[in-house]
């Protein structure tokens, strides 16, 4: 009686634990529905201008149009392209001088300062820098979205890096761990769980500043779309450029969250 208890506490568990996963993903899109469904109900009952608020029809009528033209697709893989290459090249900088700084005391006594001066400054405050070094074109926007995570990254690292306890040291010292292997082996798994969390920030950071930058320097993108309809005052397309924006950078933090799950930054979070 006792075990067969236990299997219907269990099979009750697993059943409340998938109604529960079902409605997370059910909530959500039914809460989406409802707002669209508002807002088309809103703009039609008080008339108001299309110019002012189009309504989602108008929106996705836009949309469409864009996307059987291949601006869309363009637009979108320009964008991509830009923060692809600002990204990896500003994480692939400052996750080694970040370990590096982490365990040198003195480097980062010397290097924090400077560091703390120029994280706060706005990527946007040097795109006048930006066009007069790199022109128009990709180099800007890649330069700019580069200082927008390369700073925030280096100090996620660092202190990530500094915080590791004493402990696991002295055991790489017993098991003669020491250069390279030191930081394979020992620096980098202690610190993967607030790198994995820098990177998830730092990438909507760059998201955020290539649309922005997309504004100024370049002549494609989405953020060169949202300008350029704008100009034109088609209001459709500035916010569906705007819904398009806002769903990539949804699917981007779906695909960063999933290294949450590798057991290697997983085993740091049990230990809470």
């Amino acid at each position: 009686m006792g075990e067969d208890g236990g299997e219907r506490k269990n099979g009750f568990m697993k059943g409340a634990l998938s109604k529960c996963r079902q409605a997370d993903r059910i909530l959500p899109a039914l809460t989406v529905v409802v707002i669209i469904a508002l807002w088309e109900w809103v703009v039609r009952i008080f008339s108001i201008s299309p110019g002012v608020l189009p309504p989602p029809s108008r929106v996705a009528a836009a949309l469409w149009g864009l996307a059987k033209s291949g601006v869309l697709f363009d637009y979108t893989v320009a964008s991509l392209f830009r923060v692809t290459w600002g990204y990896f090249l500003a994480v692939a900088a400052a996750v080694p001088i970040g370990m590096f700084l982490g365990l040198w005391p003195l480097g980062r006594a010397v290097f924090n300062p400077i560091i703390q001066f120029l994280r706060p400054i706005s990527p946007l405050a040097w795109i006048p820098l930006a066009i007069l070094w790199l022109g128009i074109g990709d180099k800007p926007a890649v330069f700019l979205i580069f200082l927008a995570v390369f700073f925030p990254m280096l100090v996620c690292v660092m202190g990530s890096v500094a915080g590791i306890k004493v402990t696991y040291f002295r055991i790489a010292q017993n098991f003669g761990l020491t250069g390279y292997r030191l930081y394979t082996k020992v620096v980098l798994p202690a610190a993967l769980p607030e790198i994995v969390v820098g990177l998830r920030i730092t990438l909507g950071t760059a998201w955020l500043v290539i649309v922005a930058a997309e504004m100024i320097a370049v002549k494609s993108g989405l953020g060169y779309l949202i300008v350029d309809a704008r100009n034109s005052l088609r209001m459709d397309r500035v916010i569906g450029g705007m819904v398009v924006i806002g769903i990539i950078g949804l699917a981007l933090d779906r695909i960063i969250r999933r290294l949450e799950t590798l057991p290697s930054v997983r085993w740091k979070r049990m230990q809470r």
